[in-house]
C-alpha cells in the first residue's frame, strides 16, 4: 500500500525535462541560502541592539525592496529575458548578502536592505518565466510544483542549518555562507542551464474582455488576502522574537520550529491538495479553513503557556498555510480566465507583498506598545474579517452565476 502511494507521488513527477529538474536544483540551493532572513529580527535586536519600533521599520524597507524587486525583475525579463535577469540577481544578490552584514547605523541598514530585496526578488518573476520556457505546455503545472517543493524543502533546511552556523560562528558566518550560496547558484544557473535549451512553445493570443481593476469580487478576494499574509507573516518576524523572550529558545531551536514548517509542507502538502480536491466545494471554502487554522495557531498560543504549545502552533499554522495557498492560487487563476492572467496574478503577488509592507512593522510596534497577548488577539481578529471578506466574495460570486444563467436564458 505504501509503496504505491510513494510511487503514485513519484510518478507524478515523470516526464518533466531536465533542464526544469536543474532549475528546481538551483531555486533549491538558492532558497536555502536565504537564511538571514528568518533571523532578521534577532540580529537586528541582538547583535545590533536596535529597538522593536526600529526592526519594525528595517523591516518596512525589506517589504518595499521586495515589491520593487518583483517589479524590477519583470521589467529586465522583458528587457534582456528570463535567463539573464536570474544570473545578475543570484551574482549579485550573493555579493550585497555578505556586505549587509557591515552597515551599523538605523538607515544604513534600512539602505542595505533595501537594496538586497531589490536585487534578490528580481528572481522571482525570472524564475516563472523560465518555467514557462523550458517546459513542455502539458506539463508546465508540474513543473510549477516541483519548484514550489524545491522552495518549501530548502525552507526546511535552510533555517535549521541557519542556526547551527550562528551557533558555530556567529551571525557572520550566516552573511557569509548566505552569499556564497546565492553566487554558487548563479554560476550553477550558467554552467547548467541556457536559453538555447527553451522549448518553443507557441504564443497564445486572447481577448481580454474584463480587467482586473474593475472586478469587485476579485478585488475584495485581493483584499482578504492582504490580511491573510499580514498575518501568516508574523509567524517569521515577530513570532521569532516571541519564542526568543517568551520561551527562551535558542537560535538553533527556532531555526529548527521554523524548518520544520518548509518539511511538512514538502511532505503533505500534495496529499492533502490532492484529497481536498476531491472534495465538490469552492476553492474559497479551503482558503476559509486556512485561514481559519492560522487564527486558531495564535489563539492556541494566547490560550496555553505550555512551551510544547509553539510545535502545536506551528502544526495548525502549516497545514492552514497548506491550505489557503493553493486554492487562493487556484481562484485566481479561474477568475483570470475571462480577462488578462498576467494581471490578475500579478495583482495576486502584489497583495502578499503589501503584507511585506505593512505586516512586519505592524506587528512590532503592536508587541513594542501592547505585549504578545494583545497583537496574537488582533492576529485573529484580522483573520476572522478576511474571513468574513471571502464568505462575501463567494456570496457575490454566486449572484453574478445566478445573472449569467438568467442572461443566457433570455438570449
Amino acid at each position: 500500500m505504501l509503496q504505491r502511494v510513494f510511487r503514485a507521488y513519484v510518478g507524478s513527477f515523470s516526464d518533466l525535462r531536465r533542464e526544469v529538474w536543474l532549475l528546481a536544483f538551483i531555486t533549491f540551493i538558492n532558497r536555502a541560502g536565504t537564511m538571514v532572513i528568518p533571523f532578521l529580527s534577532l540580529y537586528l535586536t541582538k547583535n545590533r541592539g536596535f529597538s522593536l519600533d526600529e526592526v519594525g521599520w528595517i523591516l518596512t524597507f525589506f517589504g518595499l525592496g521586495s515589491v520593487a524587486g518583483a517589479w524590477l525583475g519583470g521589467k529586465l525579463v522583458d528587457r534582456i529575458g528570463h535567463y539573464k535577469t536570474m544570473a545578475l540577481s543570484l551574482l549579485l544578490s550573493g555579493v550585497l548578502f555578505i556586505l549587509l552584514q557591515f552597515p551599523v547605523s538605523f538607515w544604513g541598514i534600512c539602505a542595505g536592505i533595501f537594496i538586497v530585496m531589490l536585487v534578490a526578488d528580481a528572481f522571482r518573476p525570472a524564475v516563472f518565466v523560465a518555467i514557462n520556457a523550458y517546459s513542455k505546455p502539458q506539463n508546465r503545472t508540474r513543473s510549477v510544483t516541483l519548484i514550489r517543493l524545491a522552495i518549501n524543502l530548502s525552507f526546511s533546511a535552510g533555517p535549521a542549518v541557519g542556526g547551527l552556523i550562528i551557533a558555530g560562528a556567529g551571525y557572520s558566518g550566516l552573511f557569509w555562507v548566505d552569499g556564497i550560496t546565492c553566487m554558487l547558484a548563479g554560476v550553477l544557473l550558467l554552467k547548467l542551464l541556457h536559453p538555447k535549451k527553451a522549448v518553443e512553445n507557441p504564443k497564445e493570443f486572447i481577448s481580454i474582455p474584463k480587467s482586473a481593476m474593475k472586478d469587485k469580487p476579485y478585488l475584495i478576494f485581493i483584499g482578504a488576502m492582504m490580511l491573510f499574509g499580514f498575518v501568516f507573516l508574523q509567524y517569521f518576524s515577530t513570532m521569532p522574537l516571541y519564542y526568543a523572550r517568551v520561551h527562551f529558545l535558542t537560535e538553533f531551536e527556532i531555526g529548527m520550529l521554523l524548518g520544520m514548517n518548509g518539511f511538512l509542507i514538502f511532505l503533505f502538502e500534495m496529499p492533502l491538495i490532492k484529497y481536498l480536491e476531491s472534495k465538490i466545494r469552492s476553492p474559497l471554502f479551503h482558503v476559509i479553513t486556512g485561514t481559519v487554522l492560522v487564527a486558531i495557531s495564535f489563539l492556541l498560543i494566547n490560550l496555553f503557556g505550555w512551551i510544547g504549545i509553539v510545535v502545536v502552533g506551528m502544526i495548525f499554522l502549516t497545514v492552514g498555510e497548506m491550505i489557503a495557498f493553493p486554492f487562493s492560487n487556484s481562484f485566481a487563476l479561474k477568475r483570470a480566465e475571462g480577462g488578462k492572467q498576467g494581471a490578475y496574478m500579478a495583482l495576486y503577488s502584489i497583495g502578499f507583498s503589501i503584507g511585506h509592507i505593512f505586516g512586519h512593522n505592524s506587528g512590532m510596534q503592536l508587541i513594542d506598545k501592547f505585549g504578545y497577548t494583545l497583537t496574537w488577539n488582533v492576529m485573529i481578529l484580522l483573520s476572522l474579517i478576511s474571513c468574513g471578506l471571502l464568505i462575501y466574495v463567494i456570496y457575490l460570486v454566486k449572484k453574478e452565476d445566478r445573472s449569467t444563467i438568467i442572461e443566457f436564458n433570455n438570449s
